[in-house]
């Protein structure tokens, strides 16, 4: 199968992980953990690198490997912010052991990169799956939700963004015992304190093209109406992918509810329909601009602009522009103070 928009698929379906432990705790229905775990379980690989919260800074996030199915646990959840998965990835390489990749979508994307000049990763990297990225905040996101509740980043105990009920609640537990919650709908209320970055405004790929599985969340409309069970839409791109879905579904690690279709999709997402539509005029207004742009091939930009009437086109190019003027889509430069931000104080001022 194949849509312009939406890209190869082997399968669609929806579904959650069988384990209500797991379906609980994961960011939607659990399926990407569920599917580490069975990866380790089943003794296809050694190990499972992805993110997790920091164990000594827990509205951070750092590079995991796990190796077995308690560690793959411990790491479910969404985590909104940087988080460089691919810190030491080629150290990782250098062990020589079968592993699996789960990481965002632009992450997947640098691997297979890289697998066309080091034949490692495809020796060692048997499987990457990933989910449908709505863009990585940067860490000023975070910050405000301490500001809000006027705490110190070194209070923090716990900063969980998703999971524990899908959507699920932010918690935020400080070490002195205290406790702070927000909906889903209150974190993301107010669109213009999302604090996403510029390059994921122009991300070409959100959906997950390169990787073996994707796994989105199913709200029509693309935004929750309240709590529900936890539910994971699955997108099987490659043969790899579809031999481990069928494979993790009859161990029992998947529990599949119905088949979907690419309109299903366009429901559950209509965001990302959207953004794919948009990407190639934001492109072409970086490009006028004089700014830096990807080199994109094979992703169908084209053709999915097409998708859109010129005046929607010329809206996209126009706003990308508009924020180039306001340097709301260049990236900041990179610093040891940006990598090492201070502590806020929200009491001051």
């Amino acid at each position: 199968m194949h849509d312009t928009v939406w890209g190869p698929a082997e399968r669609l379906s929806t579904g959650h992980a069988r384990d209500p432990v797991v379906r609980f705790r994961g960011s939607s229905g659990g399926v990407l953990t569920a599917l580490g775990q069975f990866l380790l379980s089943s003794g296809r690989v050694k190990f499972i690198l992805h993110a997790g919260a920091s164990r000594s800074a827990p509205m951070r996030s750092e590079r995991r490997l796990s190796f077995d199915g308690a560690a793959v646990l411990d790491g479910a959840g969404s985590r909104y912010g940087p988080a460089a998965v691919l810190v030491d990835f080629c150290e990782i390489l250098d062990r020589a052991e079968p592993f699996a990749l789960i990481a965002k979508p632009c992450d997947v994307t640098a691997v297979r990169n890289l697998a066309r000049i080091d034949p490692r990763v495809e020796r060692y990297m048997r499987y990457a799956l990933t989910l449908v990225c709505g863009g990585a905040s940067d860490l000023r996101k975070s910050e405000e939700v301490l500001q809000r509740f006027r705490i110190r980043e070194s209070e923090l105990g716990l900063f969980r963004y998703r999971g524990y009920g899908n959507p699920g609640l932010t918690r935020v537990e400080t070490k002195d015992g205290r406790v702070f919650e927000l909906t889903y709908q209150q974190l993301w209320e107010d669109e213009s304190k999302w604090m996403i970055q510029p390059r994921c405004r122009i991300c070409p790929d959100a959906i997950g093209l390169e990787a073996d599985i994707a796994a989105s969340d199913t709200w029509p409309g693309g935004t929750p109406l309240g709590e529900d069970e936890g539910f994971n839409g699955i997108i099987v791109r490659t043969a790899r992918g579809l031999e481990l879905y069928d494979a993790a579904v009859a161990a029992g690690a998947l529990a599949i509810e119905h088949s979907a279709t690419f309109a299903d999709f366009d429901r559950y997402q209509p965001h990302q329909v959207r953004k794919r539509r948009a990407v190639w005029a934001r492109l072409k207004a970086q490009q006028l601009a004089g700014r830096p742009v990807p080199q994109v091939t094979s992703l169908s930009l084209e053709e999915c602009a097409r998708q859109n009437s010129v005046r929607e086109n010329l809206a996209e190019y126009h706003g990308a522009r508009a924020r180039l003027t306001r340097h709301a889509s260049v990236e900041p430069p990179v610093t040891a103070a940006s990598s090492r931000r201070s502590d806020p104080d929200p009491t001051s001022g």
